[in-house]
């Protein structure tokens, strides 16, 4: 049995794609793209392997720090920091980087060690997880400068709507570590094949066509505070079979979503008017993502309209918007429940 098994892997390995080539091959020439996409996924693996060995090398538990949106810091969410913070910059491709971590950009000023690129990420999503074992992830978007070469960037380079996002991406790291990524032409996934250290081609997301999984995820300890028309979807739900699935964690919640069908909602509350989660590293990826893979991010109500995720203009680095993605089934279904109280 073990020879077969054994053949049949070595056989995958040689036949898959990997990211190496993928990456090559799908930024058509522009190398620069290629070395910033091959930092990231140098980030995402030496993230993957301190994870794993968090609990034996005691990496688990608080750092005694706060970050830049209030969150209290784990030891992790440090080092994770550190690794894609320095992946980034030797990369030298980058002249702004914002992370979740930090509560200002970082501008690279050395022009010899600076590119065309800004990117936004969350180093570790869900790191409040991270001491009980549960899926966690990264998450990043890119942007190409406006501002001229010349020049240090600023902040104006990145605070744009995702609709000029050119790349955006999530690493997760669970049972697995898969990395999702979009040029803005299709989603595709890859999963790690530690023995090779090469992320191996997996499939191409799409979302199921007929809405696939009943499945709603929110934090129902919130709902009181929602907008009515959200607690009346997720009664909806209740009532028309819809299993409720939710870790906490918005890389493993969206994950499931994209491959199972069903929705994410994360909305504004009364106590966060712009809800919780960040716009230029987690609200722009993944609302980037989920349409290129065939389904639909909005805002539901917010700043008077119901409109797109992409279509949010940040105020700051660390701007917050209200979240609402999955399939087009179960988001339309939500957005209608909004224009029948209109």
């Amino acid at each position: 049995m073990s020879t077969y098994a054994d053949a049949g892997m070595l056989k995958n390995r040689l036949s898959s794609l990997t990211l190496t080539q993928f990456i090559v091959e799908d930024t058509n020439g522009d190398q620069q793209l290629a070395l910033l996409m091959n930092a990231v996924q140098h980030a995402c693996k030496v993230c993957a392997n301190a994870i794993r060995k968090a609990g034996p090398c005691d990496l688990y538990g608080l750092a005694g720090e706060v970050n830049s949106t209030g969150d209290d810091v784990k030891k992790l969410d440090l080092i994770a920091n550190t690794v894609w913070v320095d992946s980034l910059k030797q990369s030298g491709v980058c002249c702004l980087l914002v992370s979740e971590e930090e509560e200002d950009p970082i501008i690279i000023t050395d022009v010899n060690k600076r590119g065309p690129f800004c990117v936004a990420f969350d180093p570790l999503d869900g790191s409040s997880n991270i001491d009980c074992n549960v899926s966690v992830g990264s998450i990043f978007s890119v942007y190409r400068r406006l501002s001229p070469s010349t020049e240090n960037a600023t902040v104006k380079d990145i605070l744009r709507p995702g609709t000029e996002c050119i790349a955006a991406g999530y690493s997760m790291f669970g049972a697995a570590t898969e990395l999702v990524i979009t040029y803005g032409q299709g989603v595709y996934r890859f999963a790690l094949d530690r023995a090779i250290g090469e992320f191996l081609f997996v499939e191409q997301v799409r979302f199921p066509q007929d809405g696939g999984k009943k499945i709603y995820s929110c934090n129902e300890g919130n709902l009181n505070s929602w907008d009515q028309p959200i607690k009346d979807y997720v009664h909806s739900c209740k009532n028309t079979g819809y299993a409720a699935r939710y870790v906490g964690s918005m890389v493993s919640d969206v994950h499931r979503t994209l491959l199972y069908g069903g929705i994410f909602i994360y909305p504004a509350d009364k106590k966060n008017a712009k809800g919780k989660l960040r716009v230029l590293y987690e609200g722009f990826p993944m609302a980037m993502i989920t349409e290129q893979a065939g389904g639909v991010a909005s805002t539901g109500m917010f700043l008077g309209k119901i409109g797109r995720i992409q279509d949010v203009v940040p105020e700051h680095i660390h701007d917050r918007c209200p979240i609402i993605m999955g399939g087009e089934r179960d988001v339309k279904a939500l957005l209608a429940m909004y224009e029948s109280k209109a």
